[in-house]
């Protein structure tokens, strides 16, 4: 059961659209077609404003709500909502409503006109967004488990093709499918674990520790903020993470819950060095300037890992989607202001849950 949104958008001549009377046809034309597929559409509302054009609302047995709005400049939007229960039939299918755009946009001669796909809204989250912020839809058919921690809402929902997700803050954050995210992140067959000092910051679902301990590495210690994500991941992405966040200390690795930045303070204090530092945090803001408290957080997190690095040791971390060109370029620049130096290559995996291209830093001592 869901809240069905079936959206309508079309281009018109403004010459077409620039009156009152010339709005007002197209709105009878608009009606008229509709009620091929709602015979017993009403009119429930309108409204005329010279700055914003025509409006109007419908409906049909007040159950199905058509909205109606026409700019001055051109622009028609037309959205069709109603309820549909288990078990019953669209009122209005994939082909019914291509039908309808396409007598619209005949009887209007519209430049452009489009019927979007329906969107299954109110029974579970579907809709994510990409990393440039587009709306993505996943085949989700299960909200598995749902919280908020003191520092984000945290979800787990099971898609058919990818298995269970953990959402944070409604981004997608890593999937049961999602291996090569981790091994890129990693550089698996690339990168020589054995015997190394290795520091995870964040990496709360368990997925980075749970490989980097096959390596045989000589320790790990993971500093991770959100005790919840980890009791999450723990109970549903077990596939992913396998027991390793069921103790919080062994011989071979420490989680210790807090806030990183805090904790990698004492390690500088304490003279502490690693051979590896992660950044598996926040991912770089989409903005048009670095400012603002996510890029000091990433300043912040520069500096302090290059003070844990032993003098050949290596920054490893993820970026963001590859279409995120400004972005990673703010990245970037952020990374040569770094003293000393530092330099860096990258590699690009595509991630299946986040359905595009990422792009992953090694970052080493100039």
């Amino acid at each position: 059961m869901a809240l069905q949104t079936i959206l309508f958008d079309f281009t018109l001549d403004a010459e077409k659209t620039g009156t009152s009377a010339q709005r007002q046809e197209v709105a009878r034309i608009v009606r008229s077609e509709l009620e091929h597929v709602f015979s017993q559409l009403e009119l429930a509302y309108s409204m005329e404003s010279p700055d914003n054009g025509y409006f109007a609302v419908l409906h049909e047995n007040k159950e199905t709500i058509v909205t109606c709005r026409i700019f001055q400049q051109g622009l028609l939007t037309i959205n069709v909502e109603y309820y549909l229960a288990d078990g019953k039939e669209p009122l209005m299918s994939f082909d019914t409503g291509k039908r309808v755009e396409n007598a619209i946009a005949k009887k209007l001669n519209a430049l452009w006109g489009q019927k979007l796909p329906t969107l299954k809204r109110g029974d579970v989250a579907r809709y994510f967004p990409s990393s440039d912020e587009r709306i993505i839809e996943y085949d989700i058919d299960t909200l598995v488990y749902e919280a908020r921690s003191p520092f984000q809402k945290i979800q787990i929902m099971h898609s058919k093709t990818l298995g269970n997700m953990l959402i944070l803050d409604e981004l997608q954050n890593i999937a049961e499918s999602d291996l090569i995210y981790t091994e890129t992140l990693m550089g698996r067959g690339i990168e020589n674990y054995e015997g190394k000092e290795i520091c995870i910051l964040g990496g709360g679902d368990g997925a980075l520790l749970y490989e980097l301990l096959k390596e045989k590495p000589k320790h790990v210690v993971m500093l991770e903020i959100d005790e919840l994500v980890m009791q999450a991941c723990n109970k549903y992405l077990n596939s992913i993470c396998g027991d390793v966040l069921e103790k919080r200390k062994t011989d071979q690795y420490e989680i210790i819950v807090g806030d990183c930045v805090e904790y990698m303070k004492k390690f500088i204090a304490e003279g502490r060095k690693f051979d590896y530092v992660f950044g598996d945090l926040t991912d770089i803001p989409i903005s048009g300037a670095p400012i603002g408290e996510c890029w000091d957080f990433i300043r912040t997190i520069f500096e302090h890992s290059f003070k844990l690095l032993q003098p050949d040791g290596k920054f490893l971390t993820h970026g963001n989607g590859t279409s995120c060109l400004e972005s990673l370029q703010l990245f970037e620049d952020q990374l040569r202001l770094l003293k000393p130096k530092v330099k860096f290559t990258t590699t690009k995996a595509f991630v299946p849950s986040f359905m595009e291209e990422w792009l992953f830093y090694q970052v080493t001592f100039a």
